[in-house]
C-alpha cells in the first residue's frame, strides 16, 4: 500500500475500463489522481466513488489536454496515456476506412499522447517521474481488419522507445503496455454476438492461458511501470495479453 504516496497522476479515460481500474488502484495506493474523461457522467461518477478529481477533456484537444495539465497545480509525477477507442465496423482495411474515420481515430489514440506528453513532460521533468503508455498486440503484431487502430498502437510503441531515450537524461522513465484480449466494454463491443468472431476457438487456439484478462490486471501493471519499485524500467514494452503475441496468426480465429 501507499506506493504513490503523495504523488500526483493523470489518467486519460479513466472513467471506465482499465482507465477506471487504474483511478481505483492508483488512488488506493495514496495517489492524488487526476481523471482526464470524455464522458462527464462516468467522470464524476468515478470520481465520486474513488475520491480522484474529473476533468471533462477530449484527448484529441490540445485546449483540453493543456486545462488537465493545469489542473495539477504544477505538479505532476506520473501520466498514464490510458484513453483509446476500436470502432468495430468503421475501422478495417486500408481501402474499406473512409478518411474522416482514419484521421479520427489517429487524433484520439495517437495525437493524446503527443499532446500530453508535450504539455506534461515540463512538470514531469522538474522532479522525475513516470510516463506510462498503452498500446496493443495490434501494435506488436499483425491483425486484420483494424488498420487504424494498428497504427496508432505500433507508433506508441515506437514513440516510447524514442522518449524513453530522450527523457530519461531528465529521469523521466518512460514505459508502454501492451495489453491483448482485456474484457472491457470495449472488447465486448468489439467482437458482438452476431459478429464472424469465434469467441471459444479464440480462447481455445490463440490464448495460451485459455481466458480474457481483466482491467484490474492490467492496472496492476502500471501501477508497478508508475512506482519506484520499475525505478530501472526505461523503454520496456511490456505484453499484458497472457501469451496471445507468441502464439501465432490472429487470422485464423
Amino acid at each position: 500500500m501507499n506506493r504513490l504516496n503523495g504523488k500526483t497522476v493523470i489518467i486519460t479515460g479513466g472513467a471506465g475500463g482499465i482507465g477506471r481500474a487504474g483511478t481505483e488502484l492508483f488512488t488506493a495506493e495514496g495517489a492524488r489522481v487526476i481523471i482526464a474523461d470524455i464522458s462527464e457522467k462516468a467522470g464524476r461518477e468515478t470520481a465520486a466513488a474513488t475520491g480522484a478529481e474529473f476533468v471533462k477533456c477530449d484527448v484529441s484537444r490540445s485546449e483540453d489536454v493543456r486545462r488537465v495539465i493545469d489542473a495539477a497545480d504544477g505538479k505532476l509525477d506520473v501520466l498514464y496515456n490510458n484513453a483509446g477507442v476500436y470502432w468495430n465496423g468503421r475501422d478495417g482495411r486500408i481501402t474499406d476506412i473512409e478518411e474522416d474515420v482514419w484521421e479520427k481515430i489517429i487524433a484520439i489514440n495517437l495525437r493524446s499522447v503527443f499532446l500530453f506528453c508535450k504539455y506534461g513532460l515540463p512538470l514531469l521533468m522538474k522532479n522525475g517521474g513516470s510516463i506510462v503508455n498503452t498500446a496493443s498486440s495490434a501494435g506488436m503484431i499483425g491483425i486484420p481488419d483494424c488498420d487504424a487502430y494498428t497504427a496508432t498502437k505500433g507508433a506508441i510503441v515506437q514513440l516510447t522507445k524514442s522518449m524513453a531515450a530522450e527523457y530519461g537524461r531528465y529521469n523521466v522513465r518512460v514505459n508502454c503496455i501492451s495489453p491483448a484480449a482485456i474484457m472491457t466494454p470495449m472488447m465486448r463491443q468489439s467482437n458482438p454476438e452476431n459478429s464472424t468472431f469465434d469467441e471459444e476457438r479464440f480462447l481455445k487456439l490463440r490464448t495460451p492461458l485459455r481466458r480474457y484478462g481483466t482491467p484490474e490486471e492490467i492496472a496492476k501493471v502500471a501501477l508497478f511501470l508508475a512506482s519506484d519499485e520499475a525505478s530501472y524500467l526505461n523503454g520496456a514494452v511490456i505484453a499484458a495479453d497472457g501469451g496471445i503475441t507468441i502464439n501465432g496468426d490472429l487470422s485464423k480465429c
